[in-house]
């Protein structure tokens, strides 16, 4: 071995981080998902998997660590060695909602995590079904709710989660006195709707299409600014009769604090890929999702006005955990 030879091994072993972030990736990605198979978070990471794959040159590999709103998951990748190989499928639940709803986290949602790239946005929608409550427009749901205050439940992902928080405005803002029943997960939420154990339930866009379709629900506003290309003649919430009312989500990466830059430009650069596919980008649409893209540093900036937003609507519904 030369003498030039040996100081390059040496070097290599006083800088280990500096091979480690030439190889990467080496080795196949675990994303960690807080919420389970079948979700709308699921649905939308199943979609970019494969280009996402391809771009990166490595296997994703999802992981579903469910519970507490999504806080398992995101505990998880906290305590990840920041090497790139562990990542968080977060939302506005995770890195919003939940500031604000637990007094007490094990990390900080801020401190303790890296922004890698935002995905989509996401609609929900005014889900009901005709057998509780004979309504098919959103005047006559309030008209009814009104006219019977705490006959009509609704249900939610879980107390706290997004839907609850956003459904909970909703009731504020219409004046209306319902019974809140939260479920584990979104599935099971659905099915209380379907089944007519609850009245209703804002539900994500994409995965109520197929019950609306069958005809087993209604479809009465939708929670964001404008209409959803995926419905187009169901209207806004605001637009129906609840002026100012606006509520939706985002999805998105995270890693470790700690995370190599050049490993977030990766990534994040395979997140713009894969939403470049046309395939991709129209059967999101399809789904009434929103594709959405930024850099590391305006989606950190996103992240930080949400938790703000947030904090105001739990601090406003009087909503908390633990």
């Amino acid at each position: 071995m030369t003498l030039r030879l040996a100081r390059f091994f040496v070097l290599l072993s006083l800088f280990p981080g500096i091979a480690l972030a030439q190889a990467w990736p080496n080795q196949p990605i675990t994303i960690l998902m807080g919420f389970p198979a079948g979700s709308g978070v699921d649905v939308v990471a199943r979609l970019l998997e494969e280009p996402m794959s391809r771009s990166l040159g490595t296997k994703l590999v999802m992981d579903y660590r469910v519970g507490a709103g999504g806080n398992l998951a995101s505990e998880a990748v906290a305590r990840a060695r920041p090497d790139g190989y562990t990542i968080l499928f977060g939302t506005a639940a995770t890195h919003g909602v939940n500031a604000a709803l637990y007094k007490k986290l094990p990390f900080d949602v801020e401190a303790d995590f890296t922004p890698i790239a935002p995905m989509v946005n996401v609609s929900n929608v005014l889900t009901v079904n005709p057998n509780v409550i004979d309504a098919s427009t959103l005047k006559e749901f309030i008209d009814k709710v009104k006219a019977a205050p705490g006959k009509y439940n609704y249900a939610s992902t879980g107390n706290g989660t997004g839907t609850h928080l956003a459904f909970a405005e909703f009731t504020s803002r219409a004046g209306l006195e319902m019974v809140h029943v939260p479920y584990k997960g979104g599935p099971e939420a659905l099915t209380s709707v379907v089944s007519g154990t609850t009245c209703c339930i804002f539900n994500q866009v994409q995965t109520v299409l197929p019950q609306w379709k069958a005809g087993k629900v209604r479809l009465l506003g939708v929670t964001t600014r404008s209409r959803v290309s995926a419905v187009p003649d169901v209207p806004t919430i605001a637009e129906a009769g609840v002026p100012g009312y606006e509520s939706y989500t985002w999805f998105g990466l995270f890693g470790p604090k700690g995370l190599d830059a050049d490993i977030v430009n990766k990534i994040n650069a395979a997140v713009k890929f894969a939403l470049e596919q046309p395939a991709v980008r129209d059967r999101l649409v399809q789904l009434g999702n929103t594709p959405r893209w930024e850099s590391p540093e305006q989606f950190r900036a996103t992240v930080k006005a949400d938790r703000a937003k947030w904090a105001a609507v739990v601090k406003q519904v009087g909503a908390t955990i633990d």
